[in-house]
């Protein structure tokens, strides 16, 4: 039990401080005066008229999708050129075609994309 003790006075501090803050905070706070306004939402200036949750263009979720998967190809790329170092230089041609093939596998991707005109913000 003499081990736990720090332990249980850390807790007990803990718990103190926090309820001793709230007590504090509900003596010294003031009661503010409620009206419409400050009673009413803020939503960055904008007065909460409408649907609650406005409608996003699909292009938003192709370009997140793109971004995902080209920051995946630096994901997968960094630890193959770090973690393979001796590999790359004992078979250098080898992996280098692999990868190659990896990000050629990706630009394949990119060019279909940009085929479908996920990128042109004017449609």
């Amino acid at each position: 039990m003499k081990e736990y003790l720090p332990i249980f006075l850390q807790v007990i501090v803990a718990i103190g401080f926090a309820a001793s803050a709230l007590i504090v905070s509900v003596i010294l706070g003031k009661a503010g005066k409620r009206n419409a306004t400050k009673d009413s939402a803020y939503e960055c200036g904008m007065l909460p008229i409408g649907e609650a949750q406005p409608r996003f263009s699909v292009k938003f979720y192709l370009v997140a999708m793109l971004f995902i998967l080209f920051d995946l190809e630096i994901v997968f790329m960094y630890p193959w050129a770090v973690i393979y170092r001796e590999y790359i230089a004992q078979h250098g041609p080898g992996i280098f075609w692999y990868m190659l093939s990896f990000v050629g596998v990706l630009t394949v991707g990119y060019v279909y994309a940009i085929m479908k005109g996920v990128l042109d913000w004017k449609r």
